[in-house]
């Protein structure tokens, strides 16, 4: 005979040890990314939790030792009831060899109401929460009628998208959570994008040959890449600006829509002219754009300030965006998410965040990126709610909440529980 939902809550408290044991040991899985290339037996761990849980286990690799795992658990009714994502990430973000941690930073501490480690925060938290909410409801007979799929995915911390790869191969759901660290809030997010501004001259020159080209008499139309380079910034600056004046998202504070010129490269020996600059940006944007869209912005600002150039006209800035890791590529994308407040998930996750925290529900904008960007690009109706803040996300002695974490976890056994028992149908004519 299944327990009810009260009593799974219940023993959320009674047990909370256990789920504070299974945070203590993601946390002793060193994933930092840089370097990567580390997950491999954190996500076997993993995948060991959900087979015992009867979940069928899809697991591959996205880069060696870095693999993906997709639990699936089919619903009883699958075709009329609702299906839903959990998803978060095993990476977390590096550890320099000068923070001055308490112990070793994968090393756990359980102190004074608080989780001490790398990931605590940002997000091995919510992934521990999240499976710990599942085993319970597992553990009681609960038998859900909609499939729940669950997502442990690398490569958030450098762009490498491991949620991306998930929905390339296929996986979709009626409504997804992203488990990441929003300190109980219900958010979107803008986007980011980096790219790769290179100018570039047909050809090298000595450095003796400099007085020719900007000397009267020298004859020479020529230029340094790198002197050229500046009235594109400058450009990106004009545009910027632009911006902030003229376009604004609820819940972004004004001018949230950078460019920042992260990284220049110019030049090869100082017995020559600079034949080639380039100039590394990234760009922020809002939630209701697409990285599409603002790269063909400022591609085409740019190349109108090449043509007030006499040399950058005939040699025009060109452009690369994205890339699929920080690590391999030096670029990534993080597309933006827009949450609709009057979809029947994001209203049954506020109403059960309500029940179990006596508060209402905060919605908004996070002011970083995650992977739910790419669950939103696929079409999949998505938030992200999940434990920690943002001060603790990547800081030197990294900490959870335990309370929070306990809220979170009786808040995502609530709405599991809620939403895979709905049927697919209600939530249709609730948006008609």
């Amino acid at each position: 005979m299944s327990k009810s939902l009260d009593a799974i809550l219940k023993e959320i408290d009674e047990r909370k040890g256990e789920m504070i044991d299974l945070l203590k040991t993601f946390i002793s899985f060193q994933t930092p990314a840089p370097p990567a290339r580390n997950t491999k037996e954190a996500q076997q761990y993993v995948a060991s939790l959900l087979r015992e849980l009867e979940f069928e286990i899809d697991m591959w690799d996205i880069y060696p030792n870095d693999p993906n795992v997709v639990g699936l658990l089919k619903g009883t009714a699958s075709n009329s009831h609702n299906s839903l994502i959990i998803n978060g990430h095993m990476d977390v973000a590096e550890v320099s060899d000068d923070e001055e941690w308490e112990l070793d930073p994968f090393t756990p501490i359980v102190r004074d109401g608080v989780v001490i480690g790398r990931g605590a925060a940002d997000m091995k938290g919510g992934l521990a929460g999240a499976l710990f909410a599942i085993k319970l409801i597992r553990e009681a007979g609960i038998q859900l009628r909609g499939d729940l799929l669950f997502q442990s995915v690398i490569g958030e911390e450098v762009g490498e998208a491991g949620t991306l790869q998930c929905c390339k191969r296929g996986y979709s759901a009626d409504f997804a959570i992203v488990v990441d660290t929003s300190d109980l809030h219900i958010q979107g997010q803008g986007g980011v994008i980096t790219g790769w501004i290179t100018v570039k001259s047909n050809q090298t020159y000595h450095d003796a040959t400099r007085r020719s080209m900007i000397h009267a008499g020298g004859n020479l139309v020529a230029a340094s890449a790198i002197e050229k380079m500046t009235k594109v910034m400058e450009g990106l600056g004009e545009l910027e600006r632009h911006w902030a004046i003229t376009k604004s998202y609820p819940g972004c504070p004004p001018g949230s829509n950078t460019i920042n010129p992260a990284v220049i490269e110019g030049g090869r020996h100082a017995a020559f002219i600079a034949d080639e600059c380039r100039l590394w940006i990234t760009v922020h944007f809002y939630p209701n754009e697409t990285y599409e869209q603002v790269a063909n912005e400022i591609e085409e600002h740019i190349l109108n300030v090449a043509k007030g150039d006499i040399w950058l006209r005939e040699n025009p800035p060109t452009f690369t965006w994205g890339g699929t890791s920080m690590i391999e590529e030096r670029g990534e994308i993080f597309p933006s998410l827009e949450v609709d407040p009057n979809h029947l998930g994001v209203q049954l996750l506020a109403s059960s965040h309500q029940r179990i925290t006596a508060q209402e529900a905060i919605s908004d904008v996070s002011p970083t990126v995650t992977d739910g960007g790419w669950l939103g690009d696929a079409g999949i109706p998505t938030v992200i709610y999940g434990p920690g803040d943002l001060l603790n996300a990547h800081s030197v002695n990294e900490q959870v909440s335990i309370e929070q974490l306990v809220a979170y976890t009786k808040v995502l056994t609530t709405f599991i529980y809620n939403w895979t028992n709905q049927s697919k149908k209600e939530v249709r004519t609730r948006e008609i």
